[in-house]
């Protein structure tokens, strides 16, 4: 025993030195972040005692300690300035630090999640207080109606879908205010919202709004920025808005009111004023002629009627005129665009009558003149025939005559010529626009012979040239336009043989030749046309054989399609004999009353069925995850065969009245004995994923109701159904009966539906906890409501995620198919699938028997072929061709074969918000077009390119650490010295993604890239696969790589 107590001693000594000796270290290194702390804060004068002593740094003024490690930092009235610094948290133990004298506080663009604290008005000296673009949910608290000093206040695109306080009102100092863009439960705006008289800006769009807008909205004497739009308001426009005379921007479109639009207006500062998609009725205002400063006018689809105020035409700063779509009726002003450099004019689908003003062009900035569907006349203006700036011409549906100015034809942005429907007459230029791309001329008096010439036509997509009074041949120099789609010539007097070559129209779907004099063989190459969808060759003098048509089942065969041509296949034509005929309809007769006999019996025997199964079911239970006001009982009297929507390998799916609550998608599994298992798994793992989630772009689960033979989901209704009906021309072809107008989703629609869908992505997988991977992400479950914001659906393979996760049947996506192992860059994979259909309108499934669209996109980047070959001919534009590229290259790259090549959502976000840059926090960027939402004019470019980003060398200062990553393997510039250099990265036949202050760009072969960083080393010592020594790049270093990424030079 006691031989055993001088080991016990020895070994309690040391491990008591050992504590001391860590206490003593950790102790050490609190100090000397005190210590740099105050060297940050330039040594004021209130921290003069942090000095290194012998003494404990817990007995220092304002630092408290527990057990020896500093606990709270208690700084209040030291009179320190500057940034609270990162390093503060190398302090493991701080729980308490004092900012209850905080000012400003910015969480803006990240993704915290939760609701605003009750005590946030603890921060009683916050004047700026910025929350937007976060996942925040709940109640907007009253505490923060309680901080008296605020000045602005964002708390714009976030997750909340509760109320938002009136205690807001009470914020005598507030001057900015922004709420948009989230899901608040049906709300009037505030009435006293009004006593803020110190407000200049008011933005609520898109956030629920009921109600009317308060009358006293007048007594906002400061506003001038207000932006109502995308809400539900309804009633009048009041009439003291327009008296607010600092008011600068107007924003209500988007809603319900209704009304005449206030004709008094003193508002004298207006720049731009949007009231488009309402019910407004009554004249536009005369008063609207004395607003100098107006730059922008929307009033579309409203119901307006009346003249449009001459005075309007001398605006002097007048560029966006948008009066589409009501029923104004007289003259357009003869001075518009006289006075202005006018860029906007849509007045169709209105009563007008007269010309077109002739001065449209007279400020050489004209965009678009859109003026289909009046009753215009006359002679098109002489101002358009040297209007190098116009990009759309559509004046279908008048009446206009006479020649078209000859320098619109070669306008040198001339995009869309649509002149269909009016008395032009003259001939077809040889030469056209080398932009144009969609020639609509039908239904006109045109003649001569079509003469292509040169080049000038390459880009041409549609070309519909019907019912005028063409002669000659079809010439063989349409057969070069590799990227024409639609060819119709029919109903006029083309007479020969069809051009030779016809194999080159290989993007080619509809061709209508019919009602001419052609003749000839019909060449047998037709029937090899890929892209052949209608043909119609009818009427003309062709002769020979009908070749086959590989294309063209024989069930859809339309004699009438070769009525009028010669040598028809003689079987075709044949008539049935009169014994024959009579002997059919015996037999066919016979199998309508056997059939209508067993439809009988079968529908008696169901209904009995039905009713005895239906006594027994088990009792229903009803789990809501949302406030509700409909019943289990409105959900049953909807399951009915005519409210049946769609249909899948787990159950069916209905539209259903719910009262109160509009339409609602209900998804019905029933259980089967050899498949409950199944089905069960795939239940619950949506129950227990969509139950609790909330974000904007993830369909919302409202409810569920179960038994133990069936379940039901119950979804919000989404109205432009799902993203691959209107992509894939087989699945428009089955939702025909659909109420949606099947018209090709622009690239901007595109664009918006990609952004939302990586939103909704990165949210599964960054802000879960555990993450979540869909599993099943592709077109057919990226649904879109109303206004075509995209929402991730179906979790039916969904689960939740640690770490790896097995998947327990093999998927038809090709990258299931190649590996059973599933996380988050399994979505990647498929996410980047769905982007390649965005851009190239191609299904998933697209390619030959051993490829699909991913494969197929690889081999034509492999093959180093021009992207611009393989985007969406139906959308694809000059204008948007290279952003189209662009995010055709981040398809690619998503769809890596190795998984760890793969960019993550976050990552994917960034490229396409760097695309798409619609909010910077607190207020919109202030590009008309946003505002607009204009359906018939938006081709303007992205401000935001993924290829802009690039640092100047004056940017250097304050840059220190970026990341540039190529495929998985970063390497980061750090920065141990504080000396800044610019470098550039230049591509020869790789890719480069690159991250810059956040955003994301991809370099393609033989692009430069320029960053201002630092004296360096790369972390992992590689870059792609080549290991690099530690090195030090100097000014202006370059580095060049070839396609095994291996440094050729790096010099200074």
């Amino acid at each position: 025993m006691s031989g055993k107590k001088p080991i016990f001693l020895l070994i309690h000594f040391l491990i008591r030195f050992l504590f001391q000796h860590a206490d003593s270290k950790f102790h050490d290194q609190e100090q000397a972040v005190l210590l740099r702390l105050k060297q940050h804060w330039q040594n004021p004068l209130s921290l003069e005692h942090w000095t290194p002593s012998n003494t404990s740094h817990c007995t220092w003024p304002g630092v408290v300690c527990t057990n020896n490690s500093i606990t709270q930092l208690l700084l209040d009235n030291k009179n320190i300035s500057g940034t609270i610094p990162p390093f503060l948290s190398d302090l493991k133990n701080l729980t308490v630090y004092d900012i209850s004298k905080l000012e400003i506080l910015d969480l803006s663009q990240n993704y915290f999640v939760g609701s605003i604290p009750d005590d946030i008005d603890s921060l009683s000296r916050l004047t700026y207080l910025n929350l937007c673009a976060n996942n925040f949910t709940g109640n907007i608290p009253a505490a923060i109606g309680r901080i008296p000093e605020l000045r602005i206040l964002y708390l714009n695109d976030n997750l909340f879908d509760g109320t938002f306080p009136p205690e807001i009102g009470n914020l005598s100092k507030l001057e900015q205010l922004t709420m948009a863009h989230n899901g608040f439960s049906p709300s009037r705006l505030p009435s006293n919202f009004t006593q803020l008289k110190k407000l200049k800006e008011l933005l609520i769009a898109g956030a629920n709004l009921i109600g009317e807008i308060p009358q006293m909205i007048g007594e906002m004497v400061a506003l001038e920025h207000l932006d109502l739009s995308s809400n539900e308001l309804t009633g009048n426009i009041p009439g003291s808005l327009f008296m607010l005379m600092n008011l600068r921007l107007l924003y209500l479109y988007r809603n319900s009111l209704s009304g005449e639009i206030p004709q008094v207006v003193e508002a004298l500062n207006l720049t731009f004023v949007d009231l488009s998609q309402n019910n407004l009725t009554g004249t536009i205002p005369v008063d609207f002629g004395k607003l100098d400063k107006l730059s922008g006018l929307h009033l579309f689809f409203n119901q307006l009627s009346g003249e449009i105020p001459e005075s309007i035409g001398r605006l002097p700063a007048l560029e966006i005129f948008s009066v589409f779509s009501n029923n104004l009726s007289g003259s357009i002003p003869p001075d518009l665009g006289r006075y202005s450099a006018l860029k906007t004019f849509e007045v169709c689908s209105n009563r007008l009558t007269g010309n077109l003003p002739e001065y449209l062009c007279h400020g050489g900035s004209l965009i678009g003149v859109v003026a289909f569907d009046n009753k215009l006349g006359g002679e098109l203006p002489k101002s358009l025939e040297n209007c190098s700036s116009l990009q759309i011409v559509r004046i279908s549906n008048n009446a206009f005559f006479g020649n078209i100015p000859v320098g619109l034809w070669t306008a040198s942005n001339l995009q869309q010529l649509m002149i269909n429907d009016n008395s032009f007459t003259g001939e077809l230029p040889n030469e056209v626009s080398t932009s144009l791309s969609r020639l609509e001329i039908s239904n006109n008096r045109f003649s001569g012979s079509i003469t292509i010439e040169g080049d000038s036509w390459r880009n041409l997509v549609v070309f519909n040239a019907s019912n005028n009074l063409f002669t000659g041949a079809i010439p063989q120099e349409l057969t070069t336009l590799r990227n024409l789609t639609v060819l119709l010539l029919d109903k006029n007097q083309l007479n020969g043989e069809l051009p030779s070559d016809i194999m080159s129209w290989k993007s080619l779907t509809i061709l209508n030749l019919s009602q001419n004099q052609l003749s000839g063989q019909i060449p047998e190459k037709f029937g090899f046309l890929p892209g052949l969808v209608t043909l119609d060759l009818s009427d003309n003098q062709f002769s020979g054989k009908i070749p086959p048509l590989t294309w063209f089942s024989e069930a859809s065969f339309s004699q009438s399609l070769f009525q009028s041509s010669h040598g028809a296949n003689p079987h075709r034509t044949q008539k049935p004999s009169k014994t024959s005929t009579q002997f059919l309809a015996l037999i066919l007769s016979s199998l309508i009353a056997a059939f209508l006999f067993a439809s009988l019996f079968a529908f008696i025997t169901i209904r009995v069925h039905r009713k005895i199964n239906h006594l027994l079911d088990p009792e229903w239970k009803f789990i809501h995850f949302h406030m509700l006001n409909f019943t289990e009982s409105d959900i049953f009297s909807g399951l009915k065969e005519r409210n049946l929507i769609g249909s899948g390998g787990s159950g069916q799916v209905y539209r259903v009245a719910a009262n109160g609550f509009g339409s609602v998608a209900v998804k019905r599994i029933s259980n089967h004995r050899n498949s409950d298992q199944k089905l069960e798994k795939e239940f619950l793992a949506e129950i227990e994923i969509l139950g609790t989630l909330r974000h904007l772009n993830i369909v919302k689960l409202l409810c569920c109701i179960s038994n133990d033979n069936s379940k039901l989901l119950v979804y919000e209704y989404m109205e432009n159904h799902s993203l691959d009906q209107w992509l894939h021309s087989e699945k428009k072809a089955e939702s025909s009966s659909a109420s949606m107008n099947h018209v090709a989703l622009d690239w901007s629609k595109r664009l918006q539906i990609a952004v939302g869908a990586a939103q909704g992505l990165c949210y599964l997988h960054h802000d879960c906890s555990p993450p979540i991977v869909h599993r099943d992400v592709k077109s057919s479950n990226i649904l879109l409501d109303s206004h075509f914001n995209a929402k991730i659906a179906d979790f039916g393979l969904a689960r939740m995620l640690v770490k790896q996760g097995e998947l327990a049947t093999v998927s038809a996506v090709a990258e299931y198919a190649q590996t059973v192992r599933v996380n988050e860059k399994t979505d990647v994979y498929s996410f980047g699938v769905v982007l390649l259909e965005l851009t190239t309108g191609k299904a998933a499934n697209h390619g030959d028997e051993d490829t699909c669209l991913a494969k197929w996109a690889w081999r034509h980047m492999q093959e180093e072929k021009p992207i611009v070959d393989v985007l969406d001919e139906e959308i694809k534009e000059p204008c948007c061709v290279d952003e189209m590229g662009d995010v055709f290259k981040l398809g690619v790259f998503c769809t890596s074969i190795s998984p760890s090549e793969r960019p993550n959502m976050k990552e994917i976000l960034q490229i396409l918000l760097g695309r798409n840059p619609r909010w910077v926090c607190g207020r919109k960027n202030m590009t008309h077009a946003e505002h607009a939402s204009t359906p018939l004019l938006n081709s303007s470019k992205s401000d935001g390119s993924l290829g802009s980003h690039i640092l100047k060398h004056d940017q250097c200062t304050g840059l220190k650490t970026k990341t540039i990553w190529n495929g998985a393997k970063p390497f980061k510039v750090i920065d141990p010295e504080n000396e800044f250099f610019l470098v550039q990265f230049s591509t020869m036949n790789d890719y480069l993604h690159v991250l810059v202050d956040g955003l994301w760009t991809i370099l393609g072969p033989g692009q430069n890239f320029q960053a201002c960083i630092t004296r360096t080393h790369y972390e992992d010592g590689v870059l792609g696969a080549f290991s690099l020594p530690c090195q030090l790049i100097g000014n202006m270093g370059k580095i060049d790589y070839n396609k095994n990424s291996k440094i050729t030079q790096a010099s200074n």
